[in-house]
């Protein structure tokens, strides 16, 4: 890295980095300077025009020199970029929102921010089913050309990067910490791979730690990034809906995986389809309403009628979405308990029913 570049990155690390500046007066002093050195020049009278109050002026006054050359050493080491403002590769989409961020650091392939992304979202605690949801949504929207975007939790977020992941395409994840660390710790081999054969991306400069108040602001970049997000399993009161809500505000299609009423985590997603979500049963509902958005026509085609053994298919009519203990079934359908054992066993081995606590079944979704 040349040393003009160098001090160029420094300028724009000491706007990111100046305390309580945020997006939305950083973006102001570009604006009224020309750029970031402009704006670092202009002095306590430049910085009031421009609107920063004088509490704030000190982190412009005197930048964090020991923060900035720690981000510079981070930039210097292999696949990682800032991408600022005025860079043709920061995506269009996030620009248009209401408080783009100054920079996006990255680490991996920069050039997917421009791809057409949807986003996946849901609940931490996500069941079996929601992860195998997730997972295989993820796969089957990554062949079809979409790349998938979510934000590195635990749940859904992690299955539906596996999944984009496992169907041989790319993924972005989106953080809520400095690209230094990994949050949570558990997905330090998911984010490696994710930085080999994706992007992981931040608005937050190096060592910063995963601050409670990062994850909105965080969701508004996941769903900046992307045509539309899929909600999958989120409680009523739900990080998951921060980021519908957003969705909505920036003028993203809203999907949303519809649930068992009795379930907890299927609350969330039944707000957003009464609130106008699309209720999303298939990639085919996804694809149908982004499309026309990117110029394609989408022709959903008609379902397979499934072939079944006759015992298998009575045991599906069964069994619901929710969990059914094992006594009812035998009740429902009246045949020996060893016939039923051995085709429930068929059914798990074929991915249409997953065992659920208790010694209950219940059916999976095709």
């Amino acid at each position: 890295m040349s040393a003009a570049p160098q001090k160029q990155l420094a300028h724009w690390l000491a706007l990111v980095r100046a305390p309580g500046l945020g997006p939305v007066l950083g973006a102001r002093l570009i604006e009224s300077f020309g750029d970031p050195e402009g704006a670092l020049r202009a002095g306590p009278g430049g910085w009031s025009a421009a609107g920063v109050p004088p509490e704030l002026q000190q982190g412009l006054r005197n930048p964090d020199r020991a923060g900035i050359d720690a981000d510079l050493a981070w930039l210097a080491l292999a696949g990682r970029e800032l991408v600022t403002l005025p860079d043709p590769r920061y995506p269009a989409l996030l620009q248009e929102i209401a408080n783009p961020p100054l920079a996006l650091f990255c680490h991996g392939d920069a050039s997917l921010l421009s791809r057409t992304q949807l986003a996946i979202v849901g609940a931490r605690a996500a069941t079996p089913v929601g992860r195998e949801t997730a997972e295989s949504f993820a796969a089957e929207l990554t062949r079809s050309g979409l790349l998938i975007t979510s934000g590195l939790a635990v749940g859904i977020d992690g299955a539906a990067h596996r999944g984009a992941l496992a169907a041989g395409g790319a993924t972005i994840a989106v953080c809520g910490t400095g690209l230094d660390r990994v949050y949570p710790a558990r997905h330090r081999e998911l984010a490696h791979e994710i930085a080999a054969r994706g992007l992981l991306v931040s608005e937050f400069p190096t060592g910063v730690e995963p601050l409670a108040d990062h994850f909105p602001r965080r969701n508004r970049i996941i769903s900046g990034l992307a045509r539309g997000v899929l909600v999958i399993e989120a409680a009523a009161q739900s990080g998951s809906l921060i980021t519908a809500r957003l969705a909505l505000e920036q003028g993203r299609e809203v999907f949303a995986v519809p649930g068992s009423i009795h379930a907890p985590l299927s609350r969330g997603a039944h707000a957003m389809i009464r609130n106008g979500a699309k209720l999303t049963e298939s990639v085919a509902d996804i694809l149908e309403e982004i499309a026309p958005q990117l110029g394609l026509r989408f022709t959903r085609a008609a379902p397979a009628a499934p072939k079944l053994p006759a015992l298998q298919q009575r045991v599906l009519d069964a069994l619901g979405f929710d969990a059914t203990p094992f006594d009812r079934l035998v009740e429902r359908l009246a045949v020996p308990v060893e016939a039923l054992s051995e085709t429930l066993l068929m059914l798990e081995l074929s991915g249409r029913v997953a065992s659920a606590p208790g010694g209950a079944y219940q059916r999976l979704a095709p």
